[in-house]
């Protein structure tokens, strides 16, 4: 298998193929050869070996591979460009990082039976115990949906395995909610929840009672009612019946069709310590608990004798909380946990459509109520759909020491009961916000009150990252204003991502904002900056000087701007005795053509960046001249890492969009 020609012989195509032949002969029979034969090949026979190994092999090599000084980056990277689905190879610049995303991609794949390209060709190599053990080591995040009663079987020890790695438990929509299906699945989460270390759920259930059963002794004091009489129930079908007519759009029970009936303004009174609804050892006896749901009998049920300790489960604490598809019943659970959610971090709520004004105020009622028991540990807030701006500052009053919040807001043809009046109260409160990041997403048929955004900036003096997408405002008035409220009170921002929005009669402000801050990330993204620059050219010279007085600043994007033949321009960027600190440039979707790549390179050539540069030209019309596109990247390569992705000119809609 030694290939000892010199680097300069130009290897025949029977070469080739032989070479390969050979390398399909050590995948086949690697356990024959051990790890030692193939160690003791040239390392640039191994780095060519490397791609053709499967998971397990590579698993397996990696360790003494890298006590030679060898990567196995590239056998990763080969494996995660045949994989549907997994993220971008570019982000991933490190074997462990390349190596944990195969392991994240594959393993929900063999371990549920899911069909896929890779894993049909694979299979013999992947659906083995080494592999599932070998990928449960990597993987943090656990996906719960069906057939899980494997569990309970053959793959038992993998539970076991799962229970001291899984950090974030995923429960999908789609799980069985039948009676048997059920218990395992319950027995499941309470092995990873209680016994386990896992802190975060994300939850994609149409059902309220699942929810309060994930909720019940995890955190909160609260007790749904709904839940106790469930579990206090004779009828050990009862619960699948209630989260499968829940599953279906049925309402769960009578307990939340009152619930949801009932005021908003329902109190619930903290508590400070800990209380447990303990059942009395007369229900225990008369068989009242339901088995189907509680946690110590889904314990003496499913596991086994040798591997069960007597004695009460623990109960485990959830500090993040994701709601995926969360409805109004879905929404009144939480709020009546959310009180005496101390250990709670992370709030994080997705609906399908816009939250009612109503519903989003029982939030914030909750949120205060959790918010003055001074146990609170609450730091993220993440919910969209919001119908009002206004509700944004409604919610931070609500809990003043959020450290992060993400909103998308988006407004809707007229609902009954979707916006009954104006939330906001007069002479709202205007005291320091705790907020040091903070992103607002807005519809395109909104147009937003720009007084509130700038209101919360102002009361926010700690903000190091802002991100804002989609404001529009009414004719005849400009986002200056934002820009001038960052410099005169943000005075701590090192993050400002605007995007999809017109700041083209700002240049003024942003030049300003650059000349007084301390900015690391600038993104500018679909700003239509140069669109009413009399003298384009000149003004992205001021653009560009502005930012080489920031020496901070280490990533700027400057995608969907339109800025064509005036690319040219950003090579000044590295000119001159104090050049830029950019590493990052992204100069995306700007319908640069060859011809001005080609001019771009040659500057840039000339005015070297003093460090390897990152440049995005994703989604330039390449294609219109691949030669002189190809000669354009070919000089950009010495310095700069290139990330390119195909344009298909024939497309002319795609033309029209990024050139109009």
């Amino acid at each position: 298998m030694c290939d000892n020609a010199p680097k300069t012989h130009q290897r025949n195509p029977e070469e080739i193929c032989l070479k390969e032949i050979c390398f399909q002969a050590v995948r086949k029979h690697f356990a024959a050869l051990c790890t030692e034969a193939v160690l003791d090949l040239p390392t640039p026979l191994i780095q060519d070996l490397l791609p053709h190994l499967t998971v397990c092999q590579l698993d397996e090599l990696q360790p003494p591979l890298n006590q030679r000084g060898i990567s196995t980056h590239s056998g990763w990277i080969g494996i995660l460009q045949q994989l549907p689905g997994a993220n971008r190879v570019i982000d991933f610049n490190t074997e462990e990082d390349a190596k944990h995303e195969v392991m994240r991609v594959l393993f929900p794949l063999v371990l549920y039976g899911y069909k896929n390209l890779y894993v049909n060709r694979n299979i013999t190599n992947l659906n083995t115990p080494s592999f599932l053990f070998a990928a449960a080591k990597c993987v943090k995040q656990f996906l719960l949906t069906t057939p899980f009663d494997r569990f309970i079987a053959e793959q038992r020890p993998l539970l076991n395995l799962l229970e001291r790695r899984i950090w974030s438990v995923n429960v999908s929509h789609n799980i069985d909610l039948s009676k048997r299906k059920i218990q395992i699945a319950l027995y499941v989460l309470h092995r990873l929840l209680d016994h386990g270390v896992a802190k975060k759920i994300v939850v994609h259930t149409h059902c309220p009672i699942v929810l309060a059963w994930l909720l019940h002794g995890r955190g909160s004091q609260y007790i749904n009612p709904e839940l106790k009489n469930l579990m206090h129930s004779k009828k050990a079908g009862c619960f699948s019946q209630a989260a499968s007519a829940s599953a279906d759009g049925a309402s769960c029970s009578p307990c939340l069709e009152t619930r949801a009936s009932e005021d908003q303004d329902d109190q619930v009174t903290p508590c400070k310590r800990f209380k447990l609804d303990l059942l009395s050892a007369e229900e225990e006896e008369s068989g009242k608990v339901n088995s189907a749901m509680d946690p110590q009998v889904l314990c003496q049920t499913f596991t086994p004798s040798d591997d069960y300790s007597a004695g009460p489960c623990p109960q485990g604490q959830i500090e993040c909380l994701e709601i995926g598809q969360c409805g109004t019943n879905s929404l009144r659970v939480l709020n009546s946990a959310l009180p005496t959610f101390f250990c709670l971090r992370s709030l994080i709520l997705h609906s399908f459509g816009t939250f009612w004004c109503p519903v989003v105020l029982g939030l914030a009622r909750a949120l205060k109520q959790l918010s003055d028991s001074s146990c609170s540990s609450l730091t993220d807030l993440s919910i969209s759909i919001l119908p009002q701006t206004s509700l944004t500052e409604i919610l931070l009053d609500a809990s003043p020491n959020i450290t992060s919040l993400h909103v998308e807001i988006q407004t809707v043809m007229w609902v009954p009961g979707l916006f009954e009046h104006d939330p906001r109260p007069a002479g709202s409160d205007m005291s320091e916000l705790s907020l040091e990041k903070l992103v607002i997403k807005v519809s395109e048929l909104q147009q937003t009150d720009l007084h509130l955004v700038t209101s919360v900036l102002r009361r926010s003096p700690h903000l190091t990252s802002l991100h804002i997408a989609g404001m529009r405002l009414p004719a005849g008035t400009s986002q200056s204003q934002l820009l001038t409220t960052l410099l005169e009170s943000n005075h701590f921002l090192r993050s400002l991502s605007l995007e999809d929005m017109n700041l083209s009669d700002c240049l003024p402000q942003i030049l300003s904002l650059l000349r007084d801050c301390k900015l690391e990330e600038l993104q500018l993204k679909d700003c239509r900056l140069l669109e009413k620059w009399r003298n384009k050219e000149e003004s992205l010279q001021q653009l560009v000087a502005a930012v080489k007085t920031v020496p901070s600043l280490h990533t700027l994007s400057l995608a969907q701007n339109r800025l064509a033949r005036n690319v040219c321009v950003l090579a000044e960027l590295f000119s001159g005795s104090s050049p830029s600190s950019v590493k990052q440039l992204d100069i995306s979707s700007n319908f640069i053509q060859p011809a001005e790549l080609l001019e771009f390179a040659k500057r840039l050539r000339t005015h070297h960046p003093p460090h390897r540069l990152t440049l995005d030209l994703r989604k330039n019309p390449g294609d219109r001249d691949p030669d002189t596109w190809n000669t354009a990247l070919k000089r950009l390569r010495p310095f700069c890492d290139l990330l390119v992705e195909g344009w298909n000119s024939t497309d002319t809609m795609a033309d029209y969009i990024s050139n109009m």
